[in-house]
């Protein structure tokens, strides 16, 4: 399994969690918060970051779940 980044972005009225590089996306769900979740679980388990993307595409926030060489030092989580 290889180590990518797990993309919250919006598909249509709803959410999608797509694999960086993907042409697929993992899951479609009705929410944000649905599609936060989903791809936390996977980046955790891939080691990798998850980027979440706002209505209209821009990046919101990223979190990085994997040994990052320079972690942030805010603790929001």
């Amino acid at each position: 399994m290889s180590k990518k980044n797990q993309h919250v972005v919006p598909s249509g009225k709803d959410w999608a969690v797509k694999g960086e590089g993907n042409s697929r996306k993992t899951a479609i769900v009705g929410t944000q918060t649905e599609a936060i979740k989903i791809a936390r679980e996977i980046a955790i388990n891939q080691k990798s970051e998850v980027v979440i993307h706002r209505q209209d595409g821009r990046i919101r926030d990223k979190d990085s779940y994997g040994n990052d060489p320079n972690p942030p030092k805010d603790k929001k989580h």
